[in-house]
C-alpha cells in the first residue's frame, strides 16, 4: 500500500511546481524540506524594513517565463527592472568616458562572437573560447561579468556550449515584495502536503520507492528529486541501488555555481548622489581577479545590495563572515570611495555556499559536460526515479526560478 503516489523531495521551486502539477492530476503527492521553510533558494528577508532576495532577484526572460504568467495571474505587480535601472561603468574609482564605453561594448561583442563561434566547434572551457581577446583591457571584465556574477562559474572550468545555451535574453521583472515572499505566499499552499525540517537520508528505488528520514519512512510509486547537485554530489542521500554511471558522471559534471549577495546599510544622509535602482561596475584590472557590483537603493530600498560570484564567493565562504566584509568594505571602498565606506553601519551576506542543504546557488556544466543537464533530468526505472530542478533544464533557462518551476512541471507529467 503506497501512502501517496508521488513523493517529492524538496520543496523549492521545482518541488512546489511538480506538487501543484499532481494535486491537478489528482494525483496523492507529500512533499519533504530538509530545511525550515519552503521556496529553498528563493528566500526573502527584511532588511531595514525592506524586501531583500537572499537568492533569486529577476524573473528572467519574461516572455517564457512560466513564473510571470502565473504572477499576472495572480495579480502581482510586476516591474520591468532593465527600464527602471541605470548603469555606471567605473574605471578605478571614476567614470568611463564615451569613448571608454565605446570600447567596452566592441570588446563585448567581440566576446560573444568569439564564444559562440568556439561553441558550435567544440565544447571547451569558456576562458579557453574567449583567449584570443587576452590583450584587450576589457576581456576581465567582461568574462566575470559573463562566467562569475552571472552564470557563477569560474571560466576556466566552465563549458562553453552551456554558457552560449543558457545566454538569457528578453526583458527581467521584479517582484516588489521579493521572489521568495510570492512563492512561499503565492505557490507554496497549492502544494499542501509539505513537511518541513525533513531530511531525506536514503531513497530505495526498487519495485517500491521508500524515502526515509528520522521521521519515518514514506511508500511511494515514484520519486521526484529536487535537491541541488551540490547535495547528491556530497552523498548526504543515499541511493539504493546506486545510480547509474551516467547519472553520477551527470551530477560531478555540473557542479554549483555560487552568487553571494551582500546588503549593506548605512549613515548616507544623501544616499551618495546616488540615484534609485543604479548598478555599478568597476573594470576588473587582471583576468580572474577578485571583483563585485553593486546596486543602489533597488525600488527605493534604504539599501545597497552587492554580488560577488564565481571562485571569489567560494573563497570568501571558506574564509567566514569577517573575511567576507572586509572584501566588501574593500571593493565598495575601491569604487564609492573612503568617506562612503566609513558610512556602512551593518553588512548582512548570503551564503548558500556554506549552506549544507543547498551547497550553492546554482549549477554550471563543466566544459566537456555540456549534455550533462540532459542526463540528469533523464527519467530513471521507468519514471520511478526524477531528478528535477534548474540543472536539468536544456531550453536556456538552466539557473532561473522559471526553469526550476518548468522542470517540476515535466517531472510530475512523467512520474503521473
Amino acid at each position: 500500500m503506497h501512502a501517496v503516489d508521488v513523493v517529492i523531495i524538496g520543496a523549492g521551486v521545482a518541488g512546489l511546481a511538480a506538487a501543484d502539477t499532481l494535486r491537478r492530476q489528482g494525483r496523492s503527492c507529500c512533499v519533504l524540506e530538509a530545511a525550515g521553510w519552503v521556496g529553498g533558494r528563493a528566500r526573502t528577508i527584511q532588511v531595514a524594513g525592506a524586501p531583500f532576495d537572499l537568492g533569486a532577484t529577476w524573473l528572467h526572460d519574461a516572455a517564457r517565463n512560466p513564473l510571470a504568467h502565473i504572477a499576472r495571474a495572480a495579480g502581482e505587480t510586476l516591474l520591468d527592472a532593465d527600464s527602471l535601472r541605470s548603469r555606471r561603468l567605473l574605471i578605478e574609482g571614476r567614470p568611463a568616458n564615451a569613448a571608454e564605453q565605446a570600447a567596452y561594448f566592441a570588446a563585448s561583442a567581440q566576446f560573444e562572437a568569439l564564444a559562440t563561434a568556439r561553441a558550435a566547434r567544440d565544447d571547451v572551457a569558456l576562458a579557453e573560447a574567449v583567449a584570443p581577446m587576452q590583450d584587450d583591457p576589457w576581456l576581465a571584465t567582461i568574462e566575470t561579468w559573463e562566467a562569475s556574477q552571472i552564470a557563477a562559474a569560474d571560466s576556466r572550468d566552465f563549458s562553453v556550449r552551456d554558457w552560449r545555451d543558457n545566454s538569457l535574453e528578453g526583458s527581467n521583472l521584479w517582484l516588489p515584495n521579493g521572489i521568495g515572499d510570492f512563492v512561499s505566499r503565492a505557490l507554496a499552499p497549492a502544494a499542501v502536503d509539505i513537511r518541513l525540517n525533513t531530511p531525506v537520508t536514503r531513497i530505495a528505488w526498487g519495485r517500491d520507492v521508500q524515502v526515509q528520514t528520522p521521521s519515518g519512512t514514506v511508500v511511494a510509486q515514484s520519486c521526484i528529486v529536487t535537491v541541488s547537485t551540490g547535495v547528491l554530489a556530497s552523498g548526504a542521500i543515499i541511493f539504493d541501488p546506486p545510480l547509474p554511471a551516467a547519472t553520477q558522471a551527470a551530477i560531478a559534471g555540473l557542479p554549483m555555481g555560487l552568487l553571494s549577495k551582500v546588503a549593506l546599510t548605512g549613515n548616507w544622509p544623501d544616499r551618495l548622489g546616488l540615484p534609485e535602482s543604479c548598478s555599478i561596475r568597476m573594470q576588473v584590472p587582471a583576468r580572474f581577479a577578485p571583483a563585485m557590483s553593486f546596486h543602489c537603493w533597488p525600488l527605493g530600498a534604504p539599501y545597497i545590495a552587492g554580488f560577488v560570484g564565481g571562485p571569489t564567493a567560494w573563497a570568501l565562504s571558506a574564509g567566514g563572515p569577517a573575511m567576507a566584509q572586509d572584501f566588501v568594505r574593500n571593493r565598495f571602498t575601491a569604487m564609492l570611495g573612503a568617506d562612503a565606506a566609513r558610512g556602512i553601519t551593518d553588512i548582512i551576506l548570503s551564503d548558500w555556499g556554506a549552506d549544507p542543504l543547498h551547497r550553492g546557488a546554482y549549477a554550471y556544466a563543466r566544459h566537456g559536460h555540456a549534455g550533462a543537464r540532459a542526463t540528469l533530468g533523464a527519467p530513471l526505472s521507468d519514471g520511478r526515479l526524477i531528478f528535477a530542478g534548474e540543472a536539468t533544464r536544456t531550453d536556456g533557462l538552466a539557473g532561473t526560478v522559471g526553469g526550476a518551476w518548468l522542470a517540476g512541471q515535466d517531472a510530475a507529467a512523467v512520474a503521473a
